[in-house]
């Protein structure tokens, strides 16, 4: 057993040498330049836009078109946190403090936990991401339910879409709590980045646009804003293997099994910032993101060549396949209040 145990640990070492040959460890400050300017053009121009246009509902038009530039500056966080970028540890925190004083979502609190989601996948006991929340991701989870949050997690799947444009608004209730609850190393700092966020963005709000249509803008802009990050985050792992506390995987197995890659070319790579190559993410978080299409010809052939199943399908696909997890793990409620 401790023979075959070595031969499995040496699994990634392997892969990782052969990607490190190659130089797609190496860090491209080219490609995350241009994207980073690219990105600060279209903030710039979206926030130009709104105030030119001031005060009319085709304001409407600057929210969806901010929704999607909010997206991509958290996709360019996603990045700096996961250190494609900088170097240094300090470097990258003082860059991810972008996204807190830009669209309000703190570094921090993500920090914490994409940490822990990366280091257990879709493991219900250490992964936050499948946490019991809004949403249940096992029957185990669904059981203890009572009242209101039974009826949601009864039908989650047909309501999943539209609880994503509430997403916007958790991602910003939940930076802010983290500053009290010892989440955050520099909870003043991230605190005073975040209120000086929220504090620009409603002044700018209600300053062009009169309360009514500054409402609708706001819910607008936020609410789209949530629905592409759940789109875009949804397809990764839910639907994929949950590990149970009897799994015993080593990194190689743990990574690509709980992980699904979304096909559909460059187009999706640019909507979905890159992260619809999660395999190769997980197994390499700090490889640029611009290298794990690159990569992944590498990792499917290794997978392959050790009978590990590695997943990749349509973004439709994707889809289908987390609401039919998540409408699996309601079925205790539904047989529950069938036979009351």
């Amino acid at each position: 057993m401790a023979a075959q145990t070595a031969v499995r640990g040496s699994d990634f070492a392997r892969l990782s040498r052969q990607a490190a040959e190659l130089g797609l460890l190496r860090r491209r400050p080219v490609y995350h330049g241009v994207r980073a300017a690219l990105v600060g053009v279209l903030l710039l121009g979206g926030w130009t836009a709104f105030f030119l246009v001031g005060d009319s509902w085709y304001q409407l038009v600057v929210a969806a078109f901010l929704a999607l530039v909010f997206a991509q500056v958290a996709f360019l966080g996603h990045d700096i946190g996961h250190r494609q970028v900088f170097r240094t540890k300090r470097a990258s925190e003082s860059a991810g403090l972008s996204g807190n004083l830009l669209i309000g979502l703190g570094y921090g609190w993500w920090m914490d936990k994409h940490t822990r989601h990366h280091a257990n996948p879709n493991d219900v006991d250490h992964d936050p991401d499948v946490a019991p929340g809004a949403l249940i991701w096992t029957g185990d989870q669904a059981r203890p339910r009572r009242g209101f949050a039974a009826l949601i997690s009864r039908w989650q799947a047909p309501l999943f879409f539209p609880m994503l444009f509430l997403e916007g608004l958790n991602l910003h209730v939940a930076s802010v709590q983290s500053l009290f609850r010892g989440v955050v190393r520099r909870p003043l700092v991230e605190g005073g980045a975040l209120l000086a966020h929220f504090a620009g963005y409603l002044g700018a709000l209600f300053l062009v646009l009169p309360p009514g249509k500054a409402l609708v803008f706001l819910a607008v802009h936020k609410g789209l804003w949530g629905f592409y990050m759940g789109c875009v985050f949804a397809p990764n792992h839910k639907g994929m293997l949950m590990p149970g506390p009897d799994d015993k995987l080593d990194f190689l197995r743990k990574q690509v099994l709980t992980s699904r890659n979304v096909r559909g070319g460059p187009f999706v790579d640019v909507l979905m910032g890159g992260l619809n190559y999660q395999i190769e993410h997980h197994l390499f978080p700090s490889m640029p993101t611009g290298n794990l299409r690159k990569v992944r010809p590498l990792v499917r052939a290794h997978c392959a060549s050790l009978g590990i199943p590695y997943y990749e399908c349509g973004l439709f696909r994707s889809y289908a396949e987390a609401l039919s997890h998540l409408h699996e793990a309601g079925a205790p409620l539904r047989a529950g209040a069938a036979r009351s």
